[in-house]
């Protein structure tokens, strides 16, 4: 993840905020972030938090750009999926403490230069990138675990980034269509 490497022990420091936070707007309570935080919180980094429950997505948001510090998005987004997750309910207490939490640290997206739609199979790598498909005013985003969680090969990860978007199946190979990858570093409870 070029020079934003977190260590494992910064990586869990950011669960136990992520949760706490949660907790806190739980319970209707203002959240105190620790004092002393790592250098590496005040980037601007992209970041994802996904909560679990029995080993099935209960909420999933992020950003997937650096446009806040990495604190500062990792509080935003871990309160946005445990309650505004179009797609579920908002967590309740009680169910929150069987929630599993991962967050994914983003590098920031590159677009993938191509001269033809058949160069993304070769330049594509399961499990290393994250990929971002731009059409129109369609976007999607997959993270790079989504693949290997689903046992996908390259050609129906870029069909579910194209579903994930709002496009047909094929569109990845649309000429107007743009992808970029990103990498993330992953951190679970």
């Amino acid at each position: 993840m070029s020079n934003n490497i977190l260590t494992p022990e910064e990586g869990q420091l950011l669960l136990k905020i992520a949760r706490e936070n949660i907790v806190s707007y739980l319970k209707g309570e203002e959240y105190a972030l620790p004092n002393d935080l790592p250098k590496i919180f005040q980037e601007k980094l992209g970041v994802f938090v996904t909560l679990s429950l029995n080993s099935n997505l209960r909420g999933c948001i992020g950003y997937p750009e650096p446009y806040y510090s990495l604190i500062e998005g990792l509080l935003d987004v871990s309160i946005s999926a445990a309650f505004d997750d179009p797609r579920f309910n908002p967590v309740s207490l009680q169910e929150f403490d069987k929630i599993k939490l991962e967050l994914s640290v983003l590098t920031k997206p590159q677009l993938i230069e191509i001269q033809n739609y058949t160069d993304y199979i070769s330049l594509i790598e399961i499990g290393r990138d994250g990929l971002i498909i731009e059409n129109s005013y369609h976007r999607g985003l997959l993270l790079p675990q989504v693949p290997i969680e689903q046992k996908w090969d390259t050609v129906t990860y870029l069909e579910n980034l194209c579903y994930k978007a709002g496009l047909s199946s094929e569109s990845w190979k649309d000429e107007n269509t743009k992808l970029y990858a990103f990498q993330a570093q992953i951190f679970e409870e």
